[in-house]
C-alpha cells in the first residue's frame, strides 16, 4: 500500500514536470496543415481553434500546435502580438492539468478582436474551446 502511494506520487510529480516542461511543435508542411483543418473546430470571437488526433509522431512533453494570422488583420507587429499573447495563454492552459489533450494536433486562427481583450477575457475562452474539443 505504502509502495503504490510512492508510485502514484511519483508518477504526479513527473506529470507536473513534464507540463512545466511542455514544448510547443509548429507544423511545417501544407498537407499537415490541411489535414488538421479537416477535423474538428471550436469558434470564438477571438479565436478558432481547429484540432486533429496525432498523426505525426510527437516526442514525451511536446504538443503539435501552431498559430496563423490572416495577413488583412493589421501589420506585422499586430499580428505578432497577438500570436504572443495566443501563446502565452495556450502555454498557461497547458500547465492546468488535463485541459488540453496532448494526442491532438492543433491550429490556432487568431483574430483581430484579440488583439484589444484582456489575458484573463482571453484565458478563460480558451479553455471553454479546448473543452468543447474534448
Amino acid at each position: 500500500m505504502v509502495g503504490n502511494l510512492l508510485l502514484e506520487e511519483e508518477q504526479k510529480e513527473e506529470n507536473l514536470y513534464l507540463l512545466k516542461m511542455v514544448k510547443l511543435n509548429s507544423l511545417k508542411k501544407s498537407d499537415h496543415f490541411k489535414h488538421v483543418l479537416n477535423g474538428k473546430k471550436a469558434n470564438s470571437e477571438y479565436f478558432s481553434i481547429f484540432a486533429s488526433k496525432n498523426f505525426l509522431k510527437s516526442e514525451k512533453g511536446k504538443i503539435n500546435i501552431s498559430f496563423v494570422m490572416k495577413k488583412k488583420i493589421g501589420n506585422a507587429v499586430k499580428r505578432n502580438k497577438i500570436k504572443r499573447k495566443l501563446k502565452a495563454i495556450v502555454l498557461r492552459v497547458l500547465k492546468i492539468n488535463g485541459k488540453i489533450n496532448m494526442n491532438y494536433t492543433y491550429i490556432v486562427f487568431g483574430k483581430e478582436k484579440s488583439f484589444k481583450e484582456s489575458h484573463e477575457k482571453l484565458f478563460n475562452t480558451m479553455v471553454n474551446c479546448f473543452r468543447k474539443l474534448g
